[in-house]
């Protein structure tokens, strides 16, 4: 397929694939409903809403979402059961999407994780923040922003082989993954130089594969080329990195809010990979456009999901 280079090009890719089914676990979420709500009117998803029935039925009243265009499942036992209930809907497959609602991340990952009717692939879970910045040709996924706090090597190789995926399924064919730190060097004073250069060694030996590694690059060499040609750094990745894989939760986390808040123009969206299907885990603060967007990228992850032999 053609390789995805904005946001704005992946919601009409969504389009031509979907809808997909999405499995909201509890639904009583005003803004999840709207955002299920968009995807159906932007014929990317349709919805199993899975919760209180009740209560769904208030909430999207006082929101304006029309429930005649979804399909209900009443659980009234509570988040825990609603949970299972909406990860059962994905796992037996009749919904090819999770996405969490009003439920709290714990009791949620507790369904996904379930040894029975979880989602389970033997990977591990990991989060990615999708962006697309105002004058770059493509799209930047930064992993892990905020399910991995400090991994060790054996957790950075799982979070590339998860984001590595989702880069191949908007068209990535090798994806270029920048493996950040502070500085470029490596110095042993400094774990995630000692990290990022395992890292690029390991992908050299084939141990990763199907992307290409280097580092350690500092963000500026990883974004620009001549920054990269300023510091001497000669690299296929150096200034055209597709993946920036941070050294920690908070560079990560600082890195993409001040993406989102600093950069006028930019989109983004987000995901929870790792699992048997594609995991919409959204924030109160997220835009509706953004929680649009990130239905977007499961709908083109599950395609690609699907169509692996």
């Amino acid at each position: 397929m053609k390789q995805l280079r904005s946001l704005t090009e992946l919601l009409s890719y969504a389009r031509d694939v979907g809808p997909l089914t999405i499995s909201v676990a509890c639904a009583e979420d005003a803004e999840v409903l709207e955002a299920v709500d968009a995807a159906r009117k932007e014929r990317v998803a349709r919805a199993f809403l899975t919760g209180d029935a009740d209560k769904i039925a208030k909430t999207a009243s006082s929101a304006g979402v029309d429930l005649r265009h979804f399909e209900i499942v009443d659980e009234k036992g509570g988040e825990a059961e609603a949970s299972l209930r909406a990860v059962e809907l994905v796992s037996s497959g009749k919904a090819d999407i999770l996405m969490k609602g009003m439920v709290k991340t714990a009791n949620f990952l507790r369904a996904v994780l379930n040894k029975e009717k979880g989602l389970r692939s033997g990977s591990l879970l990991s989060h990615v923040y999708l962006h697309h910045v105002a004058h770059y040709d493509r799209i930047f996924f930064v992993s892990d922003p905020a399910f991995n706090m400090y991994p060790d090597l054996q957790g950075k190789v799982s979070i590339v082989e998860n984001v590595v995926k989702l880069a191949h399924s908007f068209g990535v064919e090798t994806p270029k993954v920048a493996a950040l730190a502070a500085v470029e060097v490596v110095n042993p004073d400094m774990p995630p130089t000692v990290d990022a250069a395992m890292l690029t060694q390991m992908n050299r030996r084939g141990q990763i594969q199907k992307c290409l590694i280097d580092g350690p690059l500092a963000l500026d060499n990883a974004l620009s080329p001549e920054s990269a040609r300023h510091k001497g750094i000669v690299s296929d990745v150096a200034g055209y990195a597709d993946i920036f894989l941070v050294p920690d939760i908070d560079a990560g986390n600082m890195l993409s809010k001040s993406i989102i808040y600093l950069s006028e123009g930019s989109k983004t969206a987000g995901l929870v990979l790792g699992a048997r299907a594609p995991i919409v885990l959204t924030s109160r603060a997220d835009s509706a456009e953004t929680k649009l967007l990130s239905i977007a990228s499961a709908v083109a992850l599950a395609v690609f999901q699907k169509k692996k032999p």
